[in-house]
């Protein structure tokens, strides 16, 4: 291993980490400064299994129309952030347990991880030049984005072998884009997932206050709330 590549899988990565880690504490702190406004007036629900329904929506497509119509979408965001989660490891396992990828069939399950997300991401950019209602809500953060993270799981996928006495070029090049995701994301819209906890358990808890989450099946009512006439 060269120098440069041993400095950027570790010192580099470590000092990127170390930044994002201080603006996301920063962000939490001002988040967590404003008090959740609670709802008034009686309670038609239950607002805690309001907001556990709301927190656990990723893991319910079904809840949603348009994923029940089209659950090829769902199939791709599984994905996609199944390959997010594969290639954030990889980048701590070639470092710091390289012996596991010596191991041919969990090298082979990172790159096929890995490489659909890559799939889906191309997909997902298609279909947001394709689409004019996509397009009008766009901006260049989206399609940088989404170009990054094909770029970063293509990489990913030849790096994942971790060999670097066959070249060094693929180890370097997902290592600078892990690099430039640690500093770039907190100030993008892919730090999304950090908002997520906060905004759907404020709308869940309204919601479920309000008795519209969880939803009600046909044919069924919703058991008055503890200390409420039935």
């Amino acid at each position: 291993m060269s120098p440069f590549l041993n400095v950027l899988e570790n010192q580099v990565q470590l000092i990127c980490l170390a930044f994002m880690a201080v603006v996301y504490v920063l962000r939490l702190a001002w988040i967590l400064h404003f008090r959740p406004v609670r709802e008034r007036g009686l309670a038609q629900g239950d607002a805690g299994r309001g907001a556990g329904y709301a927190l656990a929506g990723v893991a319910l497509p079904g809840a949603m129309e348009s994923i029940r119509r089209k659950p090829i979408f769902y199939a791709q965001f599984l994905l996609f952030h199944l390959g997010v989660v594969a290639a954030i490891t990889a980048t701590f396992i070639i470092p710091y347990a390289p012996g596991l990828f010596e191991k041919r069939l969990i090298v082979l399950a990172f790159q096929i991880v890995i490489g659909a997300a890559c799939l889906a991401g191309i997909l997902r950019l298609v279909r947001r030049l394709s689409d004019r209602r996509l397009r009008a809500v766009s901006r260049p953060d989206d399609y940088l984005s989404i170009l990054m993270m094909i770029l970063f799981f293509g990489a990913g996928v030849l790096a994942v072998p971790n060999h670097p006495r066959d070249g060094e070029t693929a180890l370097i090049a997902f290592f600078i884009l892990t690099a430039f995701f640690l500093v770039y994301v907190p100030f993008s819209k892919i730090c999304h997932y950090l908002y997520y906890p906060f905004i759907r358990f404020d709308l869940g808890r309204s919601l479920g206050h309000r008795g519209v989450w969880p939803p009600v099946r046909p044919g069924r009512e919703c058991a008055p709330p503890a200390g409420r006439p039935s």
